[in-house]
């Protein structure tokens, strides 16, 4: 193993071990790539769970993906347009890069395909680093070709000719002393457990085996997250009796009466922001560990003399518990709380921000470019002092709020 490898390995390591999240205050996140990053799932769901997770943490997201791009570029122009325009014009910190799926041409492992493809990727990351000295960039094997939930149109299956360009992007990301996320190997297991599950839903996890739908953006969100050492707690609270402890939280005014336990609670982050009505999303959180090593959201109640015990939070029914599986703790997480609404209220605004950029720049930045006219910079100026409204909003709207919670004796 190289020395780079061995480095890059034992940083990874180093960040799940401590739980640094690999995003720091004042950067500038872009993250480039194919239509799959011009979906603007995957992406948003990242920036979501930062906003919600580090309210505190000023931390700017430009997405820069166009469907059909390639190494070489495409529609948006060659790779240095690309580059100088979508990238470079942002002076960004952060860096993520996802190409290769259009690259191998779907189809077979092709060699001369291949060393153009090197070639071309080799190009990207010499001209970001040495156009932004410093940068921190992250290169992301390439989503997965839908080989699992449909049989392969040829043997081997696309997919192992992605995997392929992703361990060049890995051997790559090693000698470069870059960072490196597969968002392969772990979309394509929960595939496979989705389809043991359910083999009617699990192919609209991607529906065209290309484009993953918002359940298989959120398992790329989580392998990025995860490369980044993204923290599982959102905040933990024990009460035992008359105490009260919590990490990322803070719980007040605890008392007992009557068997019933009411507390206030301010926790420092919020729950991720996911629909668990959505049958991909759905479907995805069961075949996968994201809850588990991304959204905990705990409560642990030991002491309690009742067989079951219902829970309330700003005076709303969350549920139901025995006693048992308080003294073990329960995740609010994916439950129907009021700091989940907020949460999903952040998110809404991540997609307008998002939205809004996106229109700004396909619509007015790039199909006016050469036509002289005077009111251009003007209109967007003015779409990206209102993105900064938005973008102050969502800020403002993540910032957690205390809760008055109840924990009563269920009826008999």
């Amino acid at each position: 193993m190289t020395k780079p490898l061995v480095c890059l390995l034992t940083l990874a390591a180093s960040l799940a071990a401590q739980g640094q999240f690999y995003l720091k205050n004042g950067d500038r996140v872009v993250f480039y790539g194919d239509s799959i990053t011009d979906q603007r799932l995957y992406t948003t769901f990242v920036e979501s769970y930062a906003v919600t997770r580090f309210p505190e943490m000023d931390v700017a997201f430009v997405h820069s993906g166009w469907g059909g791009d390639r190494v070489s570029g495409g529609g948006g122009g060659l790779i240095d347009t690309r580059l100088s325009r979508d990238v470079y014009a942002y002076h960004p910190t952060v860096m993520t890069v996802m190409l290769g799926m259009n690259d191998g041409s779907y189809r077979t492992f092709d060699q001369p395909i291949f060393d153009e493809f090197a070639g071309g990727y080799r190009h990207i990351v010499t001209s970001v680093k040495t156009a932004v000295p410093g940068i921190r960039m992250t290169l992301i094997e390439p989503s997965p070709y839908d080989d699992v939930t449909r049989p392969p149109t040829f043997e081997g299956g696309y997919n192992q000719v992605l995997v392929r360009y992703g361990q060049f992007i890995k051997d790559l990301a090693a000698r470069e002393s870059l960072d490196f996320a597969d968002l392969n190997t772990y979309v394509v297991a929960a595939l496979q457990k989705a389809q043991a599950l359910d083999a009617a839903k699990a192919p609209d996890l991607i529906k065209d085996r290309v484009h993953p739908g918002p359940g298989g953006h959120l398992l790329m969100a989580a392998a990025l997250l995860k490369a980044w050492g993204a923290p599982a707690l959102v905040s933990s609270v024990e009460i035992d009796g008359a105490s009260a402890s919590g990490k990322n939280s803070a719980v007040t005014d605890l008392t007992a009466q009557n068997g019933t336990l009411r507390w206030k609670q301010t926790d420092k982050s919020l729950p991720m922001p996911l629909d668990f009505q959505d049958a991909g999303i759905a479907l995805a959180l069961k075949s996968s560990d994201f809850v588990d090593t991304l959204d905990r959201e705990m409560l642990r109640v030991s002491g309690l003399a009742a067989p079951a015990y219902v829970l309330s939070v700003d005076g709303e029914k969350i549920g139901t518990f025995s006693r048992e599986e308080l003294a073990a703790g329960i995740n609010l997480a994916p439950l129907p709380t009021p700091m989940l609404r907020q949460a999903l209220a952040v998110h809404a605004l991540t997609l307008k921000h998002n939205n809004l950029h996106f229109a700004c720049w396909r619509q007015i930045e790039i199909p006016l470019e050469n036509d002289s006219l005077g009111r251009v910079g003007d209109t967007m100026a003015a779409v990206d002092a209102l993105e900064n409204e938005l973008i102050a909003k969502q800020r403002s709207a993540a910032q957690p709020k205390p809760h008055d919670f109840v924990l009563a004796p269920a009826p008999q």
